[in-house]
């Protein structure tokens, strides 16, 4: 029997996106943002093997042209960590990564950096990443999920309100303080990640419709990594906008 790679990376890649339908196939500088995403995960040196996970032929057809993995999955899942669990237990895999369709930017070397983390720190279960806001119209953004924690740099608590909460400041970030936001990037070891799909979803989960509040209610530990690399969201059409903008400017040289 072939050996299942130690590091697989899954993209869920769901076609029937709740706020912009197709998004993961709209065309950035020439390429799909799904064929974007692929080719940025591919520069990590760490990672064996990059799937994408839809329930979309149409999805599946894009990926295999442009020469990437894709395999379908359940249409049933709500969660793009759910989905993952079914790549993962048909391919294995030690450590798995579940790369929301979403975000560009976080790059191959910061994979790899986190990655060697977790293979050398065994208490690591779930990890993800976290960036600084800078702008205060991205705190009281509810698609730009914020977190805190602690001192160890386990989660907190993740939430689409201001964490923490903005006493006396009237709707102003307090400057010294510095506040984080959720990259859509999850770590699982392969144990870590069966068990978080057979848990059904929790209350907190669904109130705030963030799969990791389901770790964290299970009382378990979430590793955050912080990185400073600029990270592209699309969760608007003013989102997908900028991301177009910036890669023509960076087509361009500029």
């Amino acid at each position: 029997m072939k050996k299942g790679p130690q590091i697989l990376a899954v993209i869920p890649a769901r076609f029937q996106s709740r706020r912009l339908p197709g998004k993961i196939l709209t065309p950035i500088a020439g390429k799909p943002l799904i064929q974007r995403l692929y080719e940025e995960v591919s520069l990590s040196k760490l990672i064996d093997r990059i799937v994408v996970a839809t329930d979309s032929k149409k999805v599946v057809d894009v990926v295999e042209n442009f020469g990437g993995e894709a395999i379908m999955t359940s249409s049933r899942h709500r969660t793009g960590s759910d989905r993952t669990a079914e790549v993962a237990d048909k391919l294995g895999g030690q450590i798995i990564i579940n790369i929301q369709a979403d975000h560009l930017g976080v790059g191959g070397a910061a994979y790899d950096r986190i990655l060697s983390r977790i293979l050398t720190g065994k208490s690591i279960k779930y990890a993800t990443i976290a960036r600084k806001i800078e702008r205060d119209e991205m705190l009281f953004n509810p698609d730009r999920v914020k977190l805190i924690f602690d001192s160890l740099d386990d989660a907190i608590w993740f939430s689409r309100y201001p964490l923490p909460f903005l006493r006396g400041v009237n709707g102003h970030r307090v400057n010294k303080f510095d506040f984080y936001y959720h990259i859509g990037v999850y770590f699982f070891r392969k144990t870590a990640l069966k068990k978080f799909a057979s848990w059904p979803r929790t209350p907190l989960e669904k109130a705030e419709s963030l799969e990791q509040l389901r770790i964290l209610e299970h009382r378990e530990k979430i590793r955050v990594f912080r990185t400073k690399r600029n990270i592209l969201s699309i969760d608007a059409p003013d989102d997908l906008k900028k991301i177009k903008k910036y890669f023509m400017l960076h087509k361009r040289g500029k």
